[in-house]
């Protein structure tokens, strides 16, 4: 039976790790951005969307989900953090939104946790201060780019003073999340699920691990906690999850069609 990759990580998905804990998705060594010991350092032009191939789902904030519903089917990690996630693929580390040359399939929203990358926060032991990261990936950072991190004098590069922008968004929505998502699994409205994928040719695939919200027990919420989720702001959310289920339909013709091109190139799994 395949199982949805694990989408969330120690330290929550939206700042790095502790040192010894597990590294989010993604990132293997991200160290503070430093204008000396950096100086000379770079992103490589054009380095693609690569590292996405073996990931079947990756973390969202709470206001994407409108827009994630258009692409991806939208569900929860099974664990107490109830994180809301992108379904990216039905197989075990297999996107089917990104190609061999690592592009993204045209038009198709593409999530800010991977935007993001190789950028993220890391919070200081015992402060509320955040420090800039980057993930030291050989792929994706050298010395001779020509988009560096800073500039002649050490200071700080419309990159990466670009970067940090972006990381403060994300932090804020990812802190709306974790909120959001506490709700959710507080409320017992999330259910454990398994989706049955014909893929034709009489084959399935089982896909488990993840959870959705039961929407016989949304319809029958109390009043007055579906007046406090209305209070908060939440109700479009849990609707964009929702309406996110006919995405099911597109990733099962997706995942048909990897196959048969696989079949057809001699490279059936």
């Amino acid at each position: 039976m395949a199982k949805k990759q694990e989408a969330t990580a120690a330290g929550g998905p939206e700042s790095a790790a502790p040192k010894g804990s597990p590294m989010p998705l993604f990132y293997s060594n991200p160290v503070p951005l430093d204008g000396k010991k950096h100086l000379d350092l770079g992103l490589k032009k054009n380095f693609g969307l690569a590292f996405t191939a073996k990931v079947n789902a990756v973390p969202i904030n709470m206001i994407e989900m409108p827009q994630i519903s258009h692409y991806y089917p939208i569900a929860f990690s099974p664990d107490a953090n109830a994180t809301p996630v992108a379904l990216m693929g039905v197989r075990d580390n297999e996107n089917l939104f990104v190609d061999a040359r690592g592009e993204w399939l045209e038009d198709a929203y593409i999530p800010a946790y991977i935007r993001r990358y190789p950028f993220i926060f890391s919070e200081i032991a015992n402060t509320d201060q955040l420090t800039l990261c980057v993930d030291m990936n050989d792929n994706i950072i050298d010395n001779k780019s020509e988009q560096k991190f800073f500039d002649a004098e050490g200071k700080p590069s419309l990159l990466a003073q670009n970067a940090l922008e972006f990381c403060k968004s994300y932090h804020a929505a990812a802190q709306q999340t974790l909120a959001f998502s506490k709700a959710l699994y507080e409320s017992g409205l999330l259910v454990e699920r398994q989706a049955e994928i014909n893929v034709g040719g009489g084959k399935r695939i089982n896909f488990s691990g993840f959870r959705i919200i039961d929407e016989q027990k949304l319809a029958t919420l109390p009043e007055a906690a579906f007046l406090e989720w209305r209070k908060n702001g939440w109700l479009p959310f849990l609707y964009a999850h929702l309406f996110s289920g006919a995405q099911w339909g597109r990733l099962t013709r997706m995942l048909a069609r990897r196959i048969e091109l696989e079949e057809k190139a001699g490279t059936k799994q």
